[in-house]
């Protein structure tokens, strides 16, 4: 008989993208209410970030956070902030890459090199440097007592466009599909570790990046009504989530894109 699906989380946890009210900040408090004591959390945003230290600070007072603000793009920047987080807590358990931009509705035409590279920069090589410095800190550590068959998880945040396509998307689509790819990659590179490597793929989710101007809302209404559920999501669904593939109730789940979008991907 299966066990209570009580999810514990006795490490450490690694956070990206955590400022403000979105995905990242909304994990980076489900792991507090999860009882995780010791978390790492960075953000482009100071003051976003320092709102969520704040936030789970509020949720339990004796939790451990390092918050450090600073751009995923910057390798050197990883390798520093993967140094602190090893010099003060001295492992990664729980490393989940939510830090990502959503771009101009453009099509491939109309799209500059720059904007490319700025979409490209921060989806999937800040999620590839972040992701390689987590994996780094794992391969060095044996798992914790409580989970002894995990060495560590990573769950990176994909997109429902990583799956399937929309117009005027090609490099926000393509972003999201190399950061499945990588997971898959990445999860038979390192299975023989005992690292498993995730991702969740979202559908249109009420964060300020898809309800912070008109426009970006009005793109999103036909992704809205093609879903059954016919609603946005929360951050707090992704959220679930992504503690789920992080926990040892999914020890035998590898490589693997789970989608968390009113069922959009099926319409």
């Amino acid at each position: 008989m299966a066990s209570s699906m009580i999810l514990r989380f006795p490490g450490v946890a690694f956070i990206t993208g955590a400022g403000g009210t979105g995905i990242g900040a909304a994990v980076s408090k489900a792991f507090a209410r999860a009882g995780c004591t010791r978390m790492a959390i960075t953000d482009i945003n100071k003051a976003s970030l320092d709102h969520t230290r704040d936030a789970v600070l509020a949720i339990n007072p004796k939790i451990q956070v390092t918050a450090r603000e600073g751009d995923i793009q910057d390798d050197k920047f990883v390798e520093s902030l993967a140094d602190q987080v090893r010099d003060t807590f001295s492992r990664i358990d729980y490393a989940v890459n939510c830090a990502g931009i959503l771009g101009k509705d453009q099509r491939s035409t109309e799209t500059s090199v720059a904007d490319f590279d700025r979409i490209n920069g921060v989806n999937y090589r800040g999620t590839w440097l972040t992701s390689r410095a987590a994996l780094a800190q794992m391969l060095r550590q044996e798992p914790l007592p409580e989970h002894p068959k995990q060495r560590g998880a990573v769950v990176s945040i994909a997109s429902q466009l990583g799956i399937v396509a929309r117009p005027g998307a090609a490099h926000y689509c393509g972003s999201k599909a190399a950061i499945i790819n990588m997971t898959r990659a990445d999860a038979i590179d390192y299975s023989k570790d005992g690292i498993r490597v995730n991702c969740v793929c979202p559908g249109v989710i009420e964060t300020p990046m898809t309800t912070g101007s008109a426009d970006v809302t009005e793109r999103l209404k036909p992704a809205i009504e093609i879903a059954p559920m016919a609603r946005m999501g929360t951050p707090e669904e992704v959220a679930d989530a992504v503690l789920f593939l992080c926990s040892e109730r999914a020890s035998f789940i590898q490589g693997h894109a789970l989608v968390v979008d009113g069922g959009y991907t099926i319409n």
